[in-house]
């Protein structure tokens, strides 16, 4: 899934090696996908993008978002681009395909499930998008401690270490993914009550979040992700299915995995506090 170290290093990559390409031609469900989700707003994808040059891209929390003159396309969840310079080589499966003038293509594939919006640029109204365009950047100096704490206040509902992390958009870009190493780097087990957490807590776990999310994206993003190349990223994960049952880097205690929340977390019975 797209989160906030592929989305800041794809766009990276879309603005060293995409500005200036026209799109020439676009193909949406190629390959039907039954959870590709694909919506315009004011328009269809197609009237938006083609014959529109491709000026830049940024990165929203785990949003993506390519811009043209006048059109914006974003791409969030499993919704991941790949671009060929060898028309040999494009994809037979895909569920959006950008077709540029010098017969290099983009091409969007959706896994498990993923959203693919165009509207006319600056005019967005999805509502994870707003939030993710609107709330400090945790690679940001706008993201201090003191709105990191705010996140929680004193009293505030039940949550456990994930739930805080990676629910309700609290922190833009930060998932189950990214979530792991964070919560091993602080030591804390995913499913540790935050009601019981001490203020060290909250400081060693705003310094994970700062320290690892840059780790990922100054290396392309995770190993356990691809690039816009189809690059493994250079980060790899401490904990992470490739992990499991692996010895802790930190103390050589075997990693676990649960099911927690709709999902699998790594954790290190030894190391992380629960």
């Amino acid at each position: 899934m797209l989160e906030l170290p592929e989305s800041y290093t794809i766009a990276k990559q879309i603005n060293e090696h995409l500005q200036g390409k026209i799109i020439s031609y676009v193909e949406l469900l190629h390959t039907p996908h039954k959870f590709a989700w694909i919506n315009s707003e004011q328009g269809s994808v197609e009237e938006h993008l083609e014959g529109q040059t491709v000026e830049g891209a940024a990165f929203h929390g785990g949003m993506l978002e390519i811009t043209t003159e006048d059109s914006m396309l974003l791409l969030s969840d499993g919704a991941y681009p790949k671009y060929y310079e060898n028309k040999k080589k494009f994809p037979k499966n895909h569920q959006l395909a950008l077709y540029f003038d010098d017969d290099t293509a983009l091409f969007v594939s959706v896994q498990m499930y993923g959203l693919i919006t165009a509207c006319p640029k600056g005019e967005c109204t999805h509502g994870y998008y707003l939030s993710s365009s609107t709330k400090p950047n945790p690679l940001s100096d706008g993201f201090t401690y003191e709105y990191f704490r705010s996140l929680y206040s004193a009293g505030g509902k039940k949550l456990s270490a994930k739930a805080f992390l990676a629910t309700e958009q609290r922190i833009p870009g930060l998932g189950n993914g990214v979530l792991q190493d964070i919560l091993w780097d602080a030591g804390i087990d995913p499913r540790y009550d935050m009601t019981v957490a001490s203020e060290e807590d909250f400081e060693a776990l705003y310094a994970s979040v700062r320290k690892i999310l840059w780790e990922m994206c100054d290396a392309g993003g995770r190993n356990t992700e691809k690039t816009l190349f189809g690059e493994k990223g250079g980060y790899v994960c401490q904990l992470s299915k490739n992990s499991l049952h692996q010895p802790c880097m930190r103390c050589g205690y075997e990693i676990h995995k649960a099911a927690y929340m709709g999902g699998n977390v790594y954790f290190c019975e030894k190391c992380q506090k629960r």
